[in-house]
């Protein structure tokens, strides 16, 4: 699919996609599409930042490459490998000449051996792929330090091959909860977009989209719910994400109402943290009221 003409279009491929996307957030993917430049979505844990890129990928026929970064992640597990156990294979295949031969040594260190990471993938699939670079605030600072020529360039170097480039490139989405703050010279390269807990009727309307089927008063109570959630001092304050589990976990256990004991039955569907646990149940009678 190509890239749609308007903003409200883009809104509307999203939607049947199954992701609601408000205004903003179109626009700065619709900008991201037609100019060629990755963006970067930072936001509370759970709001629908990774799902952009999935979305994104399945609407526009595109590859999804999936870049999951964590503490200690490093170019080799990023970019690429050698194939090594391939390689001493077939060293122990060639004969003593073969060896001795410095066109077949050299062949060792040649596409047939070399194993695609997500980055070095994502550059030879170019505009066919979704390259999604997942919390990249995980990572330290050297590999940040590494994104940014591939950010700018679209290009990869390989000593024994030589320089791969992207004709065309990847739409690039990096996701970040700021568990730490990215350095300046990569938001530079991105576009940017914060992506925060939508009001409540849009979070009904997401839910409704993403649970066809379920009670769309239960969802209303489930909303209202989460909401006072957020209000109270918890260490990770529910997400859209979690607002779904709980709505699907009711909807399964055949319950058409949100009461004190009901909720208290059900919160590991939204609580995930073992302290925010106890302030929650202190707080249950406030949370379900109205509910």
């Amino acid at each position: 699919m190509d890239t749609p003409e308007t903003v409200g279009k883009l809104t509307e491929i999203l939607r049947q996609g199954g992701y609601l996307a408000d205004r903003g957030l179109s626009t700065a993917l619709f900008v991201a599409l037609s100019l060629q430049r990755p963006i970067l979505l930072e936001g509370e844990v759970g709001v629908g930042k990774t799902e952009v890129a999935k979305v994104l990928a399945t609407v526009f026929g595109r590859k999804l490459i999936r870049l999951q970064c964590y503490e200690g992640i490093d170019t080799n597990q990023a970019l690429y490998e050698w194939d090594y156990a391939r390689q001493m294979l077939h060293i122990r295949a060639l004969s003593e000449h073969q060896i001795a031969d410095t066109d077949a040594v050299e062949k060792l260190f040649g596409p047939k051996f070399l194993l695609e990471r997500p980055l070095l993938e994502a550059v030879r699939a170019g505009d066919q792929a979704v390259l999604l670079i997942d919390e990249v605030d995980r990572a330290d600072d050297e590999f940040e330090a590494f994104l940014l020529e591939l950010l700018s360039d679209f290009q990869i170097s390989i000593p024994e091959i030589g320089t791969i480039k992207a004709v065309t490139p990847p739409l690039v989405v990096l996701t970040s909860n700021r568990t730490r703050e990215l350095h300046d010279a990569l938001k530079r390269r991105c576009l940017y977009h914060w992506i925060g807990f939508p009001p409540a009727e849009r979070e009904v309307e997401i839910v409704l989209v993403r649970a066809p089927g379920v009670s769309e008063a239960l969802t209303r109570k489930v909303v209202a719910a989460v909401n006072r959630l957020r209000e109270l001092d918890l260490a990770k304050p529910p997400g859209v994400a979690e607002t779904i589990d709980w709505v699907r976990t009711l909807d399964f256990l055949g319950e058409t109402d949100l009461g004190v004991q009901v909720a208290e039955d059900t919160l590991g569907a939204v609580v995930k943290e073992r302290d925010d646990l106890d302030v929650v149940r202190d707080n249950l009678e406030e949370i379900t009221s109205g509910a």
